[in-house]
């Protein structure tokens, strides 16, 4: 799967891409929430793992462009904020799920494989409603 991981720590961003890459995934990773948003215009993303306190423009800001847009990759918001509000505003948004900092890599990867069969259960559906 073709990813973008937008994480402005580059430690952290760059475990995350080492774990997913040892999946099989292919993982692009920016810092910078304007490039991001750059990149999601032009490019085939597949999934996208979001931070929300992101230089040059915020995660949250960027998860509304990316739905505004009418791009439906799943997005999954990793951040430290865990605040209820938060988790309510960022899924609210058009986040497909939210996961908190810190966390198991496991559980970023069955997250993602949760939100994956969603989107197709969701993209079936539709397919059969037309026959």
């Amino acid at each position: 799967m073709r990813l973008l991981l937008v994480e402005d720590d580059p430690a952290l961003a760059e475990g995350i891409a080492e774990f997913l890459r040892g999946q099989g995934d292919e993982v692009e990773v920016e810092e910078d929430g304007m490039r991001a948003d750059r990149l999601l215009q032009d490019n085939g993303y597949e999934f996208v793992l979001l931070d929300v306190g992101l230089p040059g423009l915020g995660g949250y800001e960027l998860v509304r462009r990316i739905r505004k847009r009418g791009q439906r990759m799943p997005v999954i918001v990793i951040t430290a904020r865990d605040a209820l509000d938060d988790r309510i505003y960022g899924l609210d948004l058009g986040a497909d799920d939210y996961l908190v900092k810190p966390f198991e890599l496991a559980e970023l990867s069955a997250r993602m494989r949760a939100v994956q069969r969603s989107e197709e259960r969701r993209v079936g559906k539709e397919c059969r409603s037309r026959w």
